[in-house]
Formats: structure tokens, C-alpha cells, sequence
């Protein structure tokens, strides 16, 4: 629906990932909406895939379509003819509110382009009707141009023209870790009330990171940063509010994925969280299974079978694992993909849900995005970005946020365990406000760890004690997903 001349790769994208179940009616100024159009069938978005990159026809296991149904805004500005919003900032060089050639609902988008000086541009409008935000969450759709000039994208909700305010910093661009925001592509974002990053004025956030209020508020504002480097021009096409995480879980939700494969999990893993009735998602390579420190297809089963674990797809080849998706071109991670379903079907694992190696979900060599190839084969897609924590539904099922390395080993980088299980952390969080919590582990080992892939079975145990505390309910991604297929 976008007016803009598009290259194939930025056709893929747009075309078969991002525009799915982007529909909505409001008018001008955000009013209450009616329903909106449902996601397109799998087949279709397969279909588009397939006539990228020469990757040919639909692998023999595709996804079933069991993915999550567009959510339903209860108020939204889609940035129509007469929206009211100001594009301002000592940071923007140009703005064109009504900008008709760059945009996918409706007939246009807000346009900006920064001063390249890394100073404050916005989109913003103060002084609406009072909005009450309890059990909702933000989303947001928007696109930048250039993410190499990017610093970071922040959210700001408040009253007084910005004199009380809640912040959500949700995206800072990083020049070598994989990120949720890439260039030219639109993209969606989910703000939950877990993911406040500061407050300012007569709001704050409590020790146990429970903000002051979730009412009231007259004032939006949707702000970049870049990077000093040179200018960014930057889309945004709808800020809209949608139901939390909470109508479903009052407490948020926890999912435990492993990585890699490791026998560690069955062997040490396993018997931690069948004492308190948790079941886990291994992300398996399946070149490495029973081989090694690796699990065996006969340990597989016997999670699945007895204790309601999943196994999903790492890699097929360790290889390709080793080099990363983004390393390889797109036949070749379509060829991976294809020999990775085929592999867990038939050994009797029927998981349609994948992590990306290492996280990276870019391009290939040939340019060809690869979470656009992991819509061929897998209804999700989990990554390793943690900036804001997942939701239900999740904001891109094929960009999945995760805390990865978590670990309890001092100087090791990675997550440390108290960053979750301390007053206010993660935990805390979820349990006070809501969001999907998926942890990405590794490897369990009998003493201290010496990696950020590394967690003992002692703080593993510390780890399940801390959420069955809580109350949070951990459940395994493919029974995440089946709350909104």
C-alpha cells in the first residue's frame, strides 16, 4: 500500500511480513475503533516469500498459520489529514506532517528529517482528552531510513506539557549487535507499562517497578535521536493503544528457552523445573544431537513426552549455526531451514518456533532479510534483543525479544541472576505490570560458571524458586502462541 518505489528486498519486508494485519479505521485526531482486518493467511505471506530471492516453491513443512491475530486498538492516531500532531524539535532539519508518498495505512505518515547534530526531534501533541492507559499497552508503527546515523527512540507520556512524564528509551542502535530497528523496514513496537525506563515530575516509579499512576494522561510524544553522524529521516504512521499482556496474564508470563542443544539441560535443567511443574523450550541444532555434551533424540523425546517440553529449531548444520544466517546467502539459510523442519518432524518434534544463531535476523550476503526466509518455515522467530520485553500478542513474532546470558557468576557479562530476582528487577516487573518474559539459557553447569552461557544448577534453582514465588505462570512459546491463534 506504500506509494514509494521499492527495491525487491524492501518489497519482501514490507509486503509479506510488515503489512500483515496493519489495518485500522480511526479518523483524525484518534477515536474509539471498530474492528480491523485480520492477518492473511499464511499461504499468502509464503507465497510472498517465495518469489524472493529465486528461493523457489514452499518447503514441504511450512507454518501452519497458527500465529497471533492482529490486536484490536481501542484509541488510535494514524497520522491521517488533520491529525494535530506538531513535528518539532531543535533536532529537525525538515518535517512534512502530511507526508502522501511513504506510508501504509491510509493515504500518508508524518515525515521527519534530523539536523544530524544528536539532538531532540519529535513528533508530539499535548493538551488531548484524558486517557486512561490501565491494562493497555502503546504500539507503535513507524520506519527510519538510516539506522548507521540512529542513537535512540524514545516514547514520552505525561500531562502539563511534559512537565510530569513516563519515558520508554525502546530502541538505542548498536553498530554490532543485532537490532530490533533496521533501515527502511516498518516496524512495530509494543510499550508495556514493565518497560518504563524513567519518570519525571510528580510521576515515579516505585522500588518494585510499579509506576505512580496509569491515568490521566494528555500528552504523547515521539522522539530521535541521532547520532551526531549526519541526518535521519525518520516515519511514523500510527501511535495507538491496544490490551496489555495483563488481560490474559494478571501476572505476565515466563518463558524458559535453551539454546544449543546442550545435555545439560536434561541432566541438570529438567529435574530443577519438574519440581515446581515448568516446562521449557530447547532451540536445537540438529547436526549436534547425539554428539558429544549434546542432547540425544531419545533425551528429546523424553522431555517432550513426560515432562511438556518443546523442541524447537536452532540450525540444522552446525556450521551454518557458526556462521550465523547473516553470514550465509539466502538459499543457503533456506536450504537450512528446510533440512531443520524436515529433521524435527521426523524425529516427532512438531515445534513450528525457531531462534535465530546468535540472534541475528538481518540480511544475507545477497541481501535477502532472513526473518522474511524464517516465514517459509516457522510460525516465530525469537531473537535476542531485550531493549523492552515481549508481549502478548508479541509486537513481530519474527523478532522475539529475550534476556539472553542470564547467569549467576560475578565479572562474566551477560545477565546477572539478581538483575532478575532482585526488588524491582525483571521479575518483579512482570509480576506488578505484565509482559511475556522469555529468558534465553545455555548451558547448566554443576559449579561456577565461567561463561555468560554459563548458569549453575544452584542458581537455576534460585532462578525457578524466584518465579514460582511469584506467581508467574511459565509457559513454553508454542503455548504462548496459542492464546492468540
Amino acid at each position: 500500500m506504500s506509494h514509494e518505489p521499492l527495491s525487491p528486498g524492501a518489497l519482501s519486508r514490507r509486503s509479506a511480513l510488515r503489512l500483515a494485519g496493519t489495518g485500522g479505521l480511526a479518523t483524525a485526531g484518534g477515536t474509539l475503533l471498530g474492528a480491523t482486518a485480520a492477518q492473511p493467511a499464511a499461504a499468502a505471506t509464503v507465497t510472498a516469500a517465495a518469489a524472493i530471492g529465486g528461493l523457489g516453491t514452499p518447503p514441504p513443512y511450512a507454518p501452519s498459520g497458527r500465529r497471533p491475530r492482529f490486536r484490536r486498538a481501542t484509541w488510535a492516531q494514524q497520522f491521517q489529514a488533520g491529525h494535530g500532531w506538531t513535528a518539532a524539535g531543535a533536532g529537525t532539519a525538515s518535517a512534512e506532517p502530511n507526508d502522501t508518498s511513504v506510508f501504509v495505512r491510509g493515504t500518508q505518515s508524518v515525515r521527519v528529517t534530523t539536523t544530524g547534530t544528536g539532538t531532540q526531534s519529535y513528533v508530539r501533541r499535548t493538551a488531548q482528552p484524558a486517557m486512561n492507559l490501565t491494562g493497555k499497552m502503546i504500539r507503535l508503527l513507524l520506519r527510519v531510513e538510516d539506522t548507521a546515523k540512529l542513537s535512540k527512540l524514545v516514547f514520552y507520556l505525561g500531562t502539563g506539557s511534559f512537565a510530569n512524564f513516563f519515558a520508554w528509551t525502546f530502541h538505542t542502535h548498536s553498530a554490532t549487535a543485532a537490532n530490533y530497528v533496521q533501515s527502511g523496514d516498518w516496524v512495530t513496537v509494543h510499550l508495556q507499562w514493565a518497560d518504563v525506563t524513567s519518570a519525571v515530575g510528580t510521576y515515579s516509579v516505585s522500588a518494585a517497578g510499579v509506576p505512580s499512576t496509569r491515568t490521566g494522561f494528555t500528552d504523547m510524544s515521539f522522539a530521535v535521536y541521532d547520532n551526531a553522524g549526519g541526518p535521519v529521516t525518520y516515519w511514523l504512521q500510527s501511535v495507538e493503544l491496544v490490551p496489555d499482556t495483563t488481560g490474559v496474564f494478571p501476572k505476565g508470563a515466563v518463558s524458559l528457552t535453551f539454546d544449543d542443544s546442550h545435555n545439560s539441560v536434561h541432566n541438570l535443567a529438567r529435574p530443577a523445573m519438574d519440581a515446581y511443574g515448568f516446562a521449557g523450550t530447547v532451540y536445537n541444532i540438529a547436526d549436534a544431537i547425539g554428539t558429544g555434551a549434546f542432547l540425544s533424540v531419545d533425551q528429546m523425546r523424553s522431555m517432550q513426552d513426560f515432562s511438556g517440553w518443546e523442541m524447537g529449531g536452532h540450525s540444522y548444520a552446525t556450521a551454518a549455526h557458526t556462521a550465523s544466517y547473516t553470514g550465509l546467502t539466502a538459499q543457503q539459510v533456506d536450504d537450512d531451514f528446510r533440512r531443520l523442519r524436515e529433521w524435527l518432524v521426523s524425529n516427532g518434534f512438531n515445534s513450528e518456533h525457531f531462534a535465530y544463531p546468535h540472534g541475528a535476523f538481518g540480511r544475507t550476503t545477497d541481501g535477502v532479510p532472513v526473518d522474511l526466509i524464517a516465514t517459509r518455515h516457522f510460525t516465530t522467530a525469537r531473537s535476542i534483543v531485550s531493549e523492552t520485553i515481549e508481549s502478548f500478542a508479541p509486537a513481530m513474532p519474527y523478532r522475539l525479544k529475550a534476556l539472553t546470558g542470564i547467569n549467576d557468576g560475578s565479572g562474566i557479562g551477560g545477565t546477572t541472576l539478581s538483575g532478575l530476582t532482585a526488588a524491582g528487577g525483571r521479575l518483579d516487573r512482570c509480576a506488578n505490570n505484565g509482559d511475556w518474559l522469555i529468558l534465553c539459557l545455555h548451558r547448566i553447569v554443576e559449579g561456577t560458571p565461567a561463561s555468560s552461557t554459563e548458569i549453575s544448577r544452584t542458581g537455576l534453582t534460585t532462578l525457578m524458586e524466584a518465579i514460582n514465588a511469584r506467581g508467574i505462570p511459565v509457559v513454553t512459546v508454542s503455548e504462548a502462541m496459542a492464546y492468540y491463534a
